[in-house]
């Protein structure tokens, strides 16, 4: 085969790698957000609903600071072992890639770059261990005043949770903070 052709496939596979190395590295990462979202139930009557929604999802009252009014829940969050799986595959597909295009460029000694597949179970452990964590949603209910109509909840916490949290409870935002 022609050496330009088997470099510029060995570039372009190493760059795909790095891509994906990126992206594996990337599932067990920290995605904390804040939001204010707007109901028109008063406080009394919202503070039981969010206990017993946080409750339904398997956290926890961690703490209450009652100087700021904030409600800390934490709850373990499990890994998705669709994900996992999904990252392993990925990565064996990646990793029989770069051994096949290592395999064209060294043929002497292609058939060693397949030991380079033995690397893909890594993937899904690395997500595993890394996404199995205590996991915090912060919230401050305000009361609703002449200022603020509707009783305003300031929360923050993962935003895969505040999305379940918004459509769950069918609150609308009222604006991201920054």
């Amino acid at each position: 085969m022609n050496t330009t052709v088997i470099t510029s496939t060995f570039i372009l596979t190493l760059l795909l790698a790095v891509g994906l190395f990126f992206f594996i590295r990337a599932s067990t990462k920290d995605r904390i957000e804040q939001m204010i979202l707007e109901t028109n139930d008063s406080e009394a009557a919202l503070l039981p609903r969010l206990e017993e929604y946080f409750k339904e999802r398997a956290y926890r009252i961690a703490a209450v600071d009652r100087e700021t009014d904030i409600i800390t829940f934490e709850g373990l969050v499990r890994p998705s072992v669709f994900l996992a799986v999904l990252l392993t595959g990925l990565a064996a597909i990646g990793s029989m890639c770069l051994a096949l295009v290592l395999a064209m460029a060294l043929p002497d000694i292609g058939n060693l770059f397949l030991g380079l597949l033995l690397v893909a179970p890594l993937a899904g452990w690395f997500y595993w261990t890394g996404s199995t964590r205590t996991e915090q949603v912060r919230l401050r209910v305000k009361a609703a005043t002449e200022e603020t109509a509707p009783t305003q909840i300031e929360i923050s916490g993962h935003r895969d949770e505040l999305a379940v949290f918004q459509s769950a409870l069918q609150l609308s935002a009222h604006e991201d903070i920054k």
